[in-house]
């Protein structure tokens, strides 16, 4: 959605960088190029004015001036003033203290609120309620049948008296005012603690139609009336905003459809215009692409910044428990990574939903960007296809794969013998990276910086000026040389836990009784200089 606000704001901030103080003529090219992305996003023009009048009064203070980086304050104050129009903190539902707490939505048909009402039962379900669907948009064709397929899906209890209207040229009949009245007292009923209330909308605001949700919201109650709002809509979005809070007094906004190509600028205007907060955005179709809006992650997000918060909360949701217990018990246990294993990993990792998604929420994902749109979800399930057409043992002892075993995976897959091939050179180096990382200190992450292992901090410093003392311990009598690399052998063959005592201090010396000379390879007749 903000990928081209994005954009425009990342090559902005990229001038500013190697200044050691920024002038004010750099000040106002940056507020107008911030300006201009903005207005080019369909930013609201109030909107704009007030956002880059805040930025350009604190880029020209002492907060810019005093900065060591001039640059990263810049993108600081951008990101705070990023937040403030998106409202501010993380605003979250308020209970009703005797429920059941009344949730109504409202918004233009096309919004997408019957979608929305299935998944915002199914995040309330998980977080331990037990919410009715009311179903009072009785205009709209088949939205009473709409809601109750969603409410199935989402597992969520749906009260749906009326059938509606099926076609569009039945008349509207029943009274969508008595339909909430009574699905507020059947949950109470029921026993249900929450109650979200579908009404109807309308391709285009009306009186009638906010008269209705006027009469809906005076006979219910609500405690939460949430305005629903398609975020592609772009500029008419402030006024459709505006009349349903004049109409409505809505208490916060849901954006739907956040995950489509438009230039987002009703997520930016409407919280700023209205007051009141996003407090939810629709990321997807599937009834889980539903989350908290959080201001400062979307400001992160915007700013390529990067989400890794919701990162690790989606993880948490979908990651099973016992599943990652077995494999921390695995590595402790030093046992080799296996395509089960692999496979195990895998299905884990598509609980967690689109990989694009994920890797578009890390840090300086807008420069691979190009690469994750041509990124094929697919190649999961090739991986997932040639895995599965391995035998058992296959499996768990890879190295038995020769040339003919690999050519009936890859019929059995439906791919070709390179895309074998290529996964098992990619699950070897895994293999090893795991193998590594399990022995602790003796390993590491290959080229990790601070890391022991190949390529690691504490190799590489040793190939270096710092490198002199290991070289200055060594002996320049050839025999004393032989004699401690006999006893560098002898401590690796007990695996380094207890030094050897060449000069058996501590009793006898139980190294040199086994110290076989042909096993260093010397020259011939060079073991007379040895002498025990």
């Amino acid at each position: 959605m903000f990928n081209s606000l994005s954009d425009r704001l990342t090559a902005t901030f990229k001038n500013l960088r190697g200044k050691g103080r920024l002038s004010e003529a750099d000040v106002d090219a940056t507020v107008r190029e911030i300006r201009r992305a903005l207005l080019d996003a369909d930013v609201a023009v109030p909107v704009v004015r007030e956002f880059t009048a805040s930025i350009r009064e604190r880029a020209l203070g002492a907060e810019v001036a005093a900065a060591l980086n001039p640059a990263q304050q810049i993108v600081k104050i951008v990101n705070e003033e990023l937040q403030d129009i998106l409202g501010g903190a993380t605003r979250r539902i308020r209970f009703a203290k005797h429920p059941p707490t009344v949730i109504m939505l409202a918004g233009l048909q096309g919004a997408g609120k019957t979608t929305l009402a299935g998944k915002l039962g199914k995040w309330l379900a998980a977080q331990g309620h037990k919410p009715l669907l009311v179903a009072a948009d009785l205009q709209r064709p088949n939205a009473v049948t709409q809601l109750q397929i969603v409410g199935r899906r989402a597992g969520v209890n749906v009260y749906a008296p009326h059938p509606g209207t099926t076609s569009d040229t039945d008349v509207p009949t029943g009274n969508p005012v008595q339909v909430a009245r009574d699905g507020v007292a059947e949950a109470r009923n029921k026993l249900h603690d929450v109650v979200i209330i579908d009404t109807a909308g309308r391709l285009g605001v009306d009186a009638e139609m906010m008269q209705q949700a006027a009469d809906i919201r005076s006979a219910t109650s609500p405690d939460e009336v949430l305005f629903v709002i398609d975020a592609m809509i772009g500029q008419d979005a402030v006024n459709t905003a505006l009349a349903f809070q004049e109409g409505v007094a809505f208490t916060g906004v849901v954006l739907s459809k956040l995950d489509g190509d438009a230039r987002g600028g009703a997520a930016l205007s409407v919280a700023s215009v209205t007051g009141q907060p996003v407090m939810f955005a629709s990321t997807g179709e599937g009834l889980d692409d539903f989350e908290l809006f959080h201001p400062d992650r979307m400001a992160g997000r915007i700013l390529d910044m990067g989400d890794v918060l919701s990162l690790i909360e989606q993880a948490e949701r979908s990651w099973d428990k016992a599943e990652a217990d077995r494999m921390a018990k695995k590595f402790a246990d030093q046992e080799d990574f296996t395509f089960e294993d692999f496979l195990a990993q895998m299905q884990q990792i598509r609980k967690m939903g689109s990989m694009k998604k994920m890797l578009m929420m890390m840090p300086g994902a807008a420069g691979i960007r190009e690469q994750l749109e041509n990124f094929d979800e697919r190649e999961i399930d090739r991986v997932e296809a040639i895995v599965r057409s391995m035998t058992p043992h296959e499996r768990v002892a890879p190295k038995i794969m020769n040339g003919s075993r690999r050519a009936r995976i890859a019929r059995g897959s439906g791919v070709t013998v390179s895309e074998v091939n290529q996964l098992m050179e990619r699950f070897t180096q895994a293999q090893k990276m795991m193998r590594q990382m399990a022995r602790g200190g003796g390993g590491g992450v290959p080229g990790m910086p601070g890391m022991a292992g190949p390529g690691g901090f504490n190799s590489s410093r040793k190939k270096g000026k710092n490198a002199k003392s290991a070289k200055s311990s060594r002996s320049g009598n050839p025999a004393k040389r032989a004699q401690e690399a006999a006893a560098a052998q002898a401590r690796r063959e007990r695996g380094g836990s207890q030094p050897v005592n060449t000069g058996a201090a501590f009793g006898k010396d139980s190294g040199a009784e086994d110290f076989d000379p042909s096993a260093l390879n010397l020259p011939a007749g060079f073991e007379k200089f040895l002498g025990k």
